[in-house]
């Protein structure tokens, strides 16, 4: 799927997005992940903004999407809160920061988009301080075989629908990439993982 076309799938997927964070759906894996950022914070895939309201006091986002729906949304968020963020429209996978510009990376579903993911991961290990903090929420791959076989199946369909892959092994891709992993926690028979990781300098 080209990247206008992919981007079109997300504009029109915003106002579900949105409804998802006024829901505030997944409230305790982000309460206990986010709990945890500090500093300059980059989220990318930012999404209608489901992360903004638990974040910690004092943080300053950045924040990004390549959706201009999503992060039209995101602005009512960040506004609903009373938050300050700066937006940048782009697509992770071509956007450049300078080396060491966050203390905190965020991201919260979203590697299951991306064409090269163990790229995008190498990114944040690169955007982030040394002594700082990558905090993700990723879906994947069950270690329940019956449900794996089922995801691997239901992907070439999940994608088209939605842009979103059921069939990555999302432990082992980000064990593959410059991540440093300190802390995992798995959900959902092994579907959803959050991670606490470090970069690796």
């Amino acid at each position: 799927m080209n990247r206008a076309d992919l981007i079109k799938k997300f504009d029109k997927q915003a106002r579900w997005y949105e409804k998802r964070r006024i829901q505030q759906a997944q409230k305790e894996w982000r309460q206990k992940l986010l709990y945890f950022a500090r500093g300059n914070v980059l989220e990318v895939a930012v999404g209608a903004g489901a992360n903004f309201s638990f974040y910690p006091p004092g943080v300053r986002i950045t924040a990004v999407d390549f959706s201009p729906e999503m992060l039209k949304r995101a602005r009512n968020a960040a506004d609903e809160y009373g938050i300050e963020v700066e937006f940048i429209q782009s697509d992770v996978e071509t956007l450049t920061f300078p080396p060491d510009s966050f203390d905190t990376v965020v991201s919260t579903l979203s590697l299951c988009g991306y064409e090269d993911p163990v790229g995008v991961l190498n990114r944040f290990s690169r955007w982030c301080r040394n002594d700082g903090l990558i905090l993700l929420m990723e879906h994947g791959l069950s270690s329940n075989p019956f449900l794996s076989f089922l995801q691997k199946a239901l992907d070439p369909l999940a994608y088209r629908l939605v842009g979103c892959h059921q069939n990555r092994d999302m432990m082992n891709l980000i064990r593959s990439s410059d991540l440093v992993v300190e802390k995992v926690e798995s959900h959902w028979a092994g579907v959803v993982h959050l991670v606490w990781a470090k970069p690796r300098k």
